[in-house]
């Protein structure tokens, strides 16, 4: 099993790495400060297939900032269930390199419960490692595999999760742009952990259809997962609409 430590070294020689290989792409990379600022709010929270809203709504806001390859931000939402809830707020950071007609991303984020329970089911306040690509096979058509590595920690144990997104833009339709999506993913943990609502590991997948007119994105998802008997309902199928404006 590998440590926090000797984890947190891997990636940064990962990052190094990168950063030699794209050095001289980066003298020429526009440099830009941008950012963003998203609310939305959900019929239900859904994260990897579980719901962490209780099956409620939930309120949820970001704010984004890039410069030239970096980014970094924060992202909330109200959560409702064992140990974690009444909020979970995250920080995040990485780069996003162009290699070709590919962007990659490799990034950390930092999950927190303030005021949670650190004796609740999933603990608290853990880290996790990503590295994906993002890429247009044909017009119109975004792939975008992702693997994520949770490395084991005080309040979480080892899991790891490959998922990717596959997404069509199809030609406006009066005032809407819509985009049809689905993902797929698999995630497992240290075996005898239980920590996926009893289980060690599962595959989860969503389909849908977005619909964005000027700065607000409307989506209408189903979601489902392969954990015994829903996790209890928190992880059976449902429909998820979700509402959002982007600003500036």
């Amino acid at each position: 099993m590998f440590g926090l430590h000797s984890t947190a070294r891997t990636i940064a020689a990962g990052a190094a790495a990168l950063f030699c290989l794209t050095a001289p792409a980066l003298a020429d990379e526009p440099r830009e400060f941008e950012w963003s600022f998203t609310v939305a709010g959900t019929s239900d929270y859904i994260f990897r297939g579980i719901s962490l809203s209780g099956e409620d709504p939930a309120l949820q806001a970001s704010i984004n900032m890039s410069y030239g390859i970096f980014y970094a931000g924060l992202w909330s939402s109200n959560v409702d269930g064992a140990g974690y809830a009444p909020v979970e707020v995250d920080a995040y950071m990485g780069i996003k390199p162009v290699w070709g007609p590919a962007t990659f991303d490799f990034g950390v984020v930092y999950y927190t419960y303030p005021g949670g329970d650190p004796g609740g089911t999933f603990g608290l306040d853990y880290v996790e490692f990503k590295a994906g690509v993002s890429g247009s096979p044909f017009k119109n058509f975004t792939v975008s595999p992702t693997f994520w590595f949770t490395p084991d920690q005080e309040n979480y144990v080892e899991t790891y999760t490959i998922e990717s997104t596959f997404a069509y833009a199809l030609n406006p339709v009066g005032i809407f742009t819509p985009t049809v999506s689905a993902l797929v993913g698999y995630t497992e943990g240290d075996g005898g952990s239980g920590i996926f609502l009893g289980e060690d590991d599962y595959t989860y997948w969503n389909a849908g259809l977005a619909l964005a007119v000027e700065k607000f994105t409307f989506d209408f998802r189903y979601w489902d997962t392969t954990l015994a008997n829903g996790g209890g309902g928190l992880a059976d199928e449902r429909f998820v609409f979700t509402a959002s404006i982007t600003l500036p």
